[in-house]
């Protein structure tokens, strides 16, 4: 099994400051369990992006992006249920 690297966008920092810090916690764990499995079966292919998935994580989502080639995880986004899928 390989493994993938995780990629932080800069807009990814600014993200996390509006996010309760326990609520940090349980998103960081999420994210490295995607190095082992980037497509968990909670995973879902987001419409209309290009090739952007997302994981929930209680009310806050998760959008990252797979490059299989490069083996690596690029996150794009974390927030709000209510805010993420606005800028995509």
């Amino acid at each position: 099994m390989s493994v993938y690297s995780i990629i932080l966008k800069p807009s990814v920092e600014k993200d996390l400051r509006k996010i309760p810090a326990a609520m940090v916690d349980r998103l960081f764990q999420r994210i490295e369990g995607l190095t082992f499995d980037p497509f968990p079966p909670q995973s879902l292919k987001l419409a209309g992006g290009e090739l952007f998935y997302r994981i929930r994580v209680g009310d806050y989502r998760i959008v990252y992006q797979v490059e299989t080639d490069k083996k690596q995880i690029v996150i794009q986004y974390i927030r709000h249920r209510r805010d993420v899928y606005r800028d995509l």
